[in-house]
């Protein structure tokens, strides 16, 4: 499947006054992909023939990502982020979902977590989760390393910074966030850097990267999720990534009850990327478990 071919098999949802673009095929228990940062659903795409055989799967881009709007003064959030899946969810009449995630997707997964952790403490109704499943991702931010460009993003400069990245820069950054054997291909890359660059993704670049900051200020509430939930939890990690590798899986060991971690040798940032085969065999384990 080609990136053009992704796109015309979408859909757009309005969510305040904003399109956001929706992939959504198969038939059976509804599963949610939610992707990371700065890509889009098309990440899941190596994933896609298979998993659409068993479940009903929505995968939106998330707003400001991919396909969908990229307003320039909008007030980005993880929160608001967990808000627009509700309501898309909602709109579609889907009560139930199992969860798989992936870098900034982790985190809106942690707030919809959080949000059904207290509805279900509360015997209230709203969205349930019954699985959830976390790819490599800034779970604990005491261990989150972020690329030097990431940390510039965050600065003063940032909006500067947004503006000047290209294709190559991209390259080399992704390059050195995969695995040393599963380096993403050039038409990969260009994949990467169309879905960034269109809707004027540059010029908001330095808005989405605020999610680094939301993850100290909610540390509490979003790692209190993972640890108070009663739902089955898998974390698979790609452990020869700098940013969220083995020392994220480490850590997610410490710190959840009865921790359920994958571990990926040799894979990077990327394994719904490097290793969708690998990610697919040990999501279905997971979920076909009980």
């Amino acid at each position: 499947m080609t990136l053009a071919q992704w796109k015309a098999g979408g859909s757009y949802y309005r969510y305040q006054q904003h399109h956001i673009f929706v992939r959504e095929e198969g038939a059976g228990e509804r599963l949610l992909l939610i992707h990371g940062f700065p890509t889009a659903s098309w990440d899941w795409h190596l994933l896609w023939p298979k998993i659409v055989e068993k479940y009903h799967i929505i995968a939106p881009d998330l707003l400001g990502f991919g396909f969908s709007d990229k307003p320039r003064n909008y007030p980005y959030s993880i929160l608001d982020q967990a808000n627009m899946i509700e309501a898309l969810l909602q709109h579609k009449n889907i009560e139930r979902v199992k969860i798989i995630s992936h870098d900034y997707g982790d985190t809106v997964a942690q707030e919809l977590l959080a949000r059904f952790n207290t509805r279900q403490s509360k015997g209230e109704k709203g969205l349930e989760i019954n699985h959830l499943c976390l790819l490599n991702g800034g779970l604990f931010p005491e261990v989150h390393r972020p690329l030097l460009v990431q940390k510039v993003l965050m600065s003063p400069v940032g909006f500067i910074v947004g503006r000047l990245f290209n294709r190559a820069k991209l390259g080399k950054n992704f390059k050195n966030i995969f695995g040393p054997n599963t380096q993403p291909t050039e038409g990969e890359l260009d994949d990467f850097w169309t879905l960034i660059k269109g809707n004027g993704g540059r010029y908001v670049f330095h808005l989405l990267i605020r999610y680094m900051a939301e993850r100290v200020q909610y540390r509490k509430r979003w790692v209190g999720a993972l640890q108070a939930t009663k739902i089955p939890l898998r974390f698979i990690n790609g452990l020869a990534d700098p940013i969220s590798g083995a020392h994220m899986a480490q850590r997610y060991q410490e710190l959840i009850p009865n921790p359920d971690v994958v571990e990926l040798k040799d894979i990077g940032h990327f394994p719904l990327i490097e290793a969708p085969q690998a990610v697919l065999q040990q999501f279905l384990a997971f979920v076909e478990h009980e």
